[in-house]
């Protein structure tokens, strides 16, 4: 069974680094990818503070809701992140960086 997405699915706009490593893609977080980060981290800080309410146990409800929703939002940032790295996602801005940087 083939697992490498690429050999299914061919990026529709332009490959910057076929296989960006760790730090090149959380170096490649913009704007929206730490506002969606924090986003999901605070409606899930929230949920898990609501989700306490009931049984008394709010604080580490609220905790492990908040710990879920970093996690979460930092695989969902991530994903966008090497998405657009890889071409999978509209990359206008990385696309026009990495040129200035190569010339």
């Amino acid at each position: 069974m083939n697992t490498d997405i690429t050999a299914s699915t061919k990026p529709e706009y332009p490959v910057i680094d076929r296989n960006p490593p760790f730090t090149k893609t959380v170096g490649n977080f913009n704007t929206l990818d730490y506002l969606r980060l924090i986003t999901i981290s605070g409606v899930s800080v929230t949920v898990g503070y609501l989700s306490g309410i009931r049984p008394n146990i709010r604080g580490p409800s609220m905790v492990t809701g908040g710990l879920i929703g970093v996690m979460g939002g930092f695989m969902y940032a991530y994903q966008n992140s090497a998405g657009r790295l890889m071409g999978f996602f509209p990359n206008e801005d990385e696309v026009a960086r990495h040129k200035k940087y190569q010339v």
